[in-house]
């Protein structure tokens, strides 16, 4: 393993994870090639950026999405831990938003021994279903459940059988579509959800702000999950599941460069682009710039 870069500079390691299996249009899966194509993501002064290749799902385990899910969750959980041991900044890229369930697990399994982690959920959909509460079946509309506990034994026990998150350290931006059944979940753990019309109401930079106090609070650091359909599809189409009204690229790019240079910010993951729907780069292109928003400057 690589040794840490020195204190004055990082590496960004963009891990593409092409998960399709837990959504309807499997084409997601072919969005982390198309952003490494489109080479969308830039180094800075302060900070290298590097690919370290696309996971893929192993043949043996693409006969159920649930087994197709859960492997590669289990290689990506793996990865992220090796990028943050080796002193390194995840930047994991989908794929479906099931591919979270790696992530975050990664991320535990290096700072479980110090301490809980944060996370900031920035998403139109709660993703908070399980096989019991989803209408669609889909898994991609269930990583947050799992990574707080509930659903299926074959994803909840990736890296071990406890919750990976704690619903008091963690929280939803730009919420807008949602079932009963997941409301119901997040509802009962207390968990804090910043819908679009609080957004509206009260402004991103705002929500934001209260947002990094929750993830902040009591924990060994905090990561970051944006699924690109938190974006308002009229500015970026580029995604599976697009609900009208949301976030301006503008905007959450000027909330997340409040992170550059936070020590406490230890991964990101930005998720669910798909390169069949998108309008000339647009949705890529946004991706970019999200990144970009958290790279140092000089």
């Amino acid at each position: 393993m690589k040794p840490a870069p020195p204190s004055s500079t990082r590496t960004l390691v963009v891990i593409g994870a092409a998960s399709g299996a837990g959504a309807p249009d499997p084409a997601t899966a072919k969005g982390p090639d198309a952003l490494r194509r489109y080479q969308v993501f830039h180094d800075s002064p302060l900070q290298h950026v590097e690919w370290d290749g696309v996971l893929r799902v192993p043949r043996a385990q693409q006969d159920t999405p649930l087994h197709a899910v859960a492997a590669l969750s289990a290689r990506l959980a793996a990865e992220v831990e090796a990028v943050l041991r080796a002193g390194n900044f995840p930047l994991v890229v989908g794929g479906d938003h099931s591919c979270a369930i790696g992530t975050w697990s990664g991320v535990h399994r290096v700072l479980a021994g110090r301490g809980p982690i944060g996370l900031i959920w920035i998403d139109a959909h709660m993703d908070s279903h399980t096989f019991a509460t989803t209408p669609s079946g889909q898994i991609h509309g269930m990583p947050l459940a799992v990574l707080l506990g509930y659903g299926e034994a074959a994803l909840t026990a990736i890296d071990g059988p406890e919750a990976k998150l704690r619903p008091e350290h963690m929280c939803l931006i730009g919420v807008r579509s949602f079932e009963a059944g997941e409301a119901a979940l997040l509802h009962r753990l207390g968990v804090r959800v910043f819908d679009m019309d609080e957004v509206r109401r009260r402004g991103l930079a705002a929500v934001f702000d209260e947002a990094l106090s929750i993830v902040r609070r009591g924990t060994a650091g905090f990561g970051v999950s944006v699924d690109l359909d938190a974006l308002d599809p009229e500015e970026e189409p580029g995604v599976t599941t697009p609900v009208p009204g949301g976030l301006c690229r503008a905007d959450l790019a000027a909330a997340l460069s409040h992170l550059r240079g936070d020590p406490a910010f230890v991964a990101m993951e930005i998720v669910e682009y798909n390169p069949r729907r998108d309008r000339g780069h647009a949705t890529a292109d946004a991706a970019g710039a999200l990144v970009d928003a958290i790279t140092p400057l000089k």
